[in-house]
């Protein structure tokens, strides 16, 4: 099937139903919503839920096999199919998966997720590609009849994110986001025993951070495309660039050709896990400053540097990120800040600390392990322990939210506003001025330059999915 053939068809598939893709469930009153469930009877209905679905993954990289384990942890599927545009990656994948689902067989192993969809046997999909491949195999896998996980952001521009959720809708599909903050048991833990019985009073701030050095220091030259990567492919809807040794694997992340740097990256768990636990939709107001301070010359294309507010009804977060220098809090060099006119609240994916305001008894948690439950984490490669509990719970709610066809606590739409902000905060700075997007109509009202950036020029014959929305 052709490239462009492959997308009106997905079209004309989806526009046959007709659901309002902005109704929705709060946390509170989905049945499948993480912190509604018990941690035990949540296990128990992802095992019942999860045995013998089939599932393909498609990116197979670091985060996908991180998440694809974890499912396995949780629920006796059967991964059958596996998709990579790298051969050595996608082969390396299919032996690991093999040694460790309860099968022992060997998943499929496809170049080109098309192909793999169009087999539709599959349940359940997992999306773990770089971002600017997460929006058209997610419309796909909704068409072709799965349950959807789908790495953040959700898209790497706004009316990707509109189009994913449309499609999402409009198909019936559970979309879970890796927006896991949402899933991590300490920070339930504080939503719940500081926020839930309001210990900081009245809130009027938060604050949103990553101090890590994680810009690429890189100054390499290009260099040739190694033999068992299809850089094309890879580049896909992307602008073709150079390739260099950053590029593939995982150092991407470098470029804005392929992402949202590192408010793409990091603020969008740190601001969605505010917005979680404080309830809030959608920004009223973006602004963003920013730029390359202090680490020039080198290929990376994304800030060292950068501030953005978002501003809600009655308050402001707001988000730095420096990619130098040393963090306020060396015990949160990437977390948030809740101030409350009773107390401060600190969060992270290590711990969360209350203080409250004039003195008495503080309160504070950590990430517990869970070795002796899951002694394979322990030797694992590449695994990040210490969100290993995290995203099980994630894969737990999922499934949950599958068996009940409610909505997951990270439901494509909640991702949906977590990614924009996001992405509304560098175009803000490119722009340099605020902005304002009124999700109703999908534009900025009164600033037609900012709206016409909600959708990036995808390369040819790639097609922007945008068209979803407009029927084309």
């Amino acid at each position: 099937m052709q490239r462009r053939q492959f997308l009106t068809t997905s079209s004309a598939a989806i526009s046959a139903a007709s659901i309002n893709p902005w109704s929705g469930r709060t946390s509170a009153q989905n049945p499948a919503g993480s912190a509604t469930w018990a941690s035990e009877d949540l296990a128990q209905i992802a095992r019942e839920t999860g045995r013998g679905k089939r599932v393909g993954l498609i990116g197979c990289g670091w985060y996908g096999k991180c998440d694809l384990l974890r499912l396995v942890q949780v629920a006796d599927v059967e991964v059958v199919s596996m998709c990579d545009v790298d051969r050595r990656m996608l082969g390396n994948a299919i032996d690991v998966v093999a040694q460790r689902q309860v099968s022992r067989q060997k998943p499929r192993g496809f170049h080109d997720y098309r192909q793999m969809l169009a087999e539709r046997d599959l349940d359940l999909v997992l999306i773990a590609t770089p971002d600017h491949w997460h929006a058209l195999p997610m419309i796909a896998a909704c068409v072709a009849g799965a349950d959807v996980y789908v790495q953040k952001p959700v898209g790497v521009d706004v009316m990707e994110g509109e189009a994913m959720l449309q499609v999402a809708r409009k198909t019936e599909r559970v979309v879970q986001v890796g927006t896991q903050r949402r899933s991590t048991p300490h920070l339930i833990d504080a939503k719940q025993r500081i926020i839930d019985q309001g210990k900081l009073g009245a809130i009027g701030h938060a604050e949103v951070y990553c101090y890590y050095h994680m810009r690429s220091r890189d100054t390499s030259e290009p260099i040739a495309v190694p033999d068992h990567l299809d850089f094309d492919f890879w580049t896909g809807p992307a602008p073709m660039l150079p390739f260099r040794g950053i590029t593939h694997p995982r150092s991407w992340r470098a470029f804005m050709e392929y992402g949202n740097g590192i408010m793409g990256d990091m603020c969008v768990h740190m601001l969605d896990m505010v917005r979680w636990i404080l309830d809030l939709g959608w920004p009223k107001q973006v602004h963003s400053i920013g730029g390359v301070h202090i680490e020039k010359g080198k290929s990376a294309n994304i800030t060292d540097s950068q501030t953005a507010t978002f501003t809600f009804d009655d308050l402001s977060v707001v988000w730095q990120h420096r990619s130098w220098g040393a963090p306020p809090d060396p015990r949160y060099p990437w977390g948030a800040t809740i101030y409350g006119e009773k107390g401060t609240l600190k969060l992270s994916v290590n711990r969360w600390d209350f203080e409250p305001f004039g003195g008495g008894q503080g309160e504070s948690g950590q990430v517990e392990l869970e070795f002796a439950q899951y002694p394979e984490d322990e030797h694992e490669p590449d695994l990040e322990r210490h969100v290993a509990p995290a995203i099980r719970r994630h894969m737990q709610d999922w499934l949950a939210a599958t068996a009940h066809r409610t909505r997951p606590v990270a439901d494509i739409l909640q991702g949906h506003i977590s990614s924009s902000a996001c992405v509304l905060a560098n175009q803000s700075l490119e722009l340099g001025r605020s902005l304002v997007y009124d999700p109703a109509t999908r534009t900025i009202p009164g600033d037609e330059e900012a709206t016409e950036r909600l959708a990036r020029n995808y390369r040819a014959p790639w097609t922007h999915p945008q068209t979803v929305l407009t029927g084309e």
